[in-house]
């Protein structure tokens, strides 16, 4: 073992859940350029926005990574998104980084926290996920099942809502990705629809 290597302190992962660095853990993913390993928090519900994704029929450069939630958001902000305008200026437990999260980290909320009972949509590509650890799978109407966590299922303090989501992934001029709370459905929202924002942050390990 090389000096670098002995100098690099292991990391310890929380369980998924377990409150962590101004939020709660929801998961690993892979910088899909750097191959870098990304621990992801989801903000408390309390934290939640809603609004616009942007301007509709506008093409934002750099708003189009399926992994980099920061580099998205600050792309939406600076073409004059007042959601991710937002979601900049949040401070959360002494954490300034927060972001709307990009596709594949939001399918890790859905995958780890999914409020409901309900059976999931299982069509098209919802589950695929090939930059999340360990890689996500297409859904099936069993699973995801219900979170076992109380506070993220339907009527805890921390849940998601039955409702769509925004992830900052941008589709085209005209949609970007959101998601369904409720049956785990990926699909293209035209950028006018006012939906909700759990924002997250991340850090390299």
């Amino acid at each position: 073992m090389s000096a670098v290597e002995k100098a690099v302190p292991a990391v310890t992962l929380p369980e998924i859940g377990q409150p962590f660095g101004g939020g709660f853990y929801s998961g690993i993913t892979r910088d899909p350029v750097t191959g870098k390993r990304c621990l992801n928090i989801t903000a408390g519900a309390a934290h939640e926005l809603k609004g616009a994704w942007g301007e509709y029929g506008v093409k934002i450069e750099g708003a189009d990574s399926l992994t980099d939630s920061r580099t998205n958001t600050e792309a939406m902000a600076a073409a004059g998104s007042e959601l991710a305008q937002q979601v900049l200026a949040l401070n959360i437990g002494g954490f300034t980084d927060w972001a709307i999260p990009a596709r594949d980290v939001q399918e890790l909320q859905y995958r780890h926290f999914k409020p409901t009972t309900e059976e999931n949509w299982a069509s098209s590509r919802n589950g695929d996920n090939p930059n999340s650890e360990p890689v996500g799978q297409l859904y099936t109407e069993e699973s995801p099942e219900q979170t076992p966590l109380a506070a993220f299922q339907e009527g805890g303090d921390e849940a998601f809502k039955d409702t769509w989501y925004w992830s900052s992934s941008q589709r085209s001029a005209y949609t970007a990705f959101h998601m369904h709370f409720d049956d785990g459905t990926q699909y293209g929202g035209v950028k006018y629809d006012e939906l909700r924002v759990r924002p997250v942050r991340r850090f390299f390990i």
